[in-house]
């Protein structure tokens, strides 16, 4: 059994890019981390929001059967106001508590900003160090997130899945822990709805030959 970080830049990221993942693996006997870089704050959320969504997470980690949650409390959609470095010993110091075998981290193309710093901050903190125990390394996909990114320039701009999960058995323990975060939810057909949700796993399940997937980009497997 492995020990299993998610990187999250907010609070319902994990869930929409691999959520049906974590609760498979956490149903193997795996351990599942979650790390929250982000948190919302007053004035631009009001403390009935901020205190609300803890219990939103809280109740979603319950769902996926996430063993423990690290909160790094940087200002949601402000990481660019912080050095690259602060993000970067922030992550790697998580990576370093819970020294996992695999990670999961959001693709680095996505159109927050957020999201971008993040995915580089984890680059860095993934980096296959001799001393390492990190094994397998997966960037995902956020609806609402990955597919509105700008028109890519470049190739490596581009998520283009090489890894497919079957969730067939897990779709509904991902809906379920997507419902818990009502504040998030949209309306078919916003891509951020439970019916898009579950487009997407159709989708990505057709181009692997399975009833439901989720995709992941494999950025590094090491195999001894």
């Amino acid at each position: 059994m492995a020990n299993i970080l998610v990187i999250a830049p907010h609070p319902d990221d994990e869930v929409l890019g691999c959520g049906a993942t974590i609760k498979k693996y956490a149903e193997l006997g795996n351990e599942v981390y979650l790390c929250i870089v982000t948190k919302p704050y007053t004035p631009d959320w009001t403390e009935e929001y901020i205190e609300n969504k803890k219990k939103e997470i809280k109740a979603s980690n319950e769902v996926l059967s996430i063993k423990e949650t690290f909160f790094l409390d940087l200002p949601t959609v402000k990481l660019d106001t912080l050095s690259q470095k602060q993000l970067n010993d922030l992550i790697s110091d998580c990576v370093k508590k819970v020294n996992p075998e695999v990670v999961y981290i959001p693709f680095f193309g996505d159109i927050n900003k957020d999201h971008q710093l993040v995915s580089k901050a984890c680059l860095v903190a993934v980096r296959p160090k001799p001393d390492s125990r990190i094994k397998k390394v997966f960037l995902y996909e956020v609806l609402s997130e990955t597919e509105w990114a700008k028109p890519a320039q470049k190739i490596e701009e581009v998520f283009i899945p090489n890894n497919y999960e079957d969730i067939s058995d897990f779709l509904d323990y991902k809906l379920k822990a997507m419902e818990a975060y009502k504040s998030e939810l949209k309306q078919y057909p916003h891509p951020r709805s439970l019916e898009g949700i579950k487009v997407l796993a159709q989708k990505r399940g057709m181009e692997a030959g399975l009833k439901y997937a989720e995709a992941f980009m494999s950025l590094r497997e090491i195999n001894n």
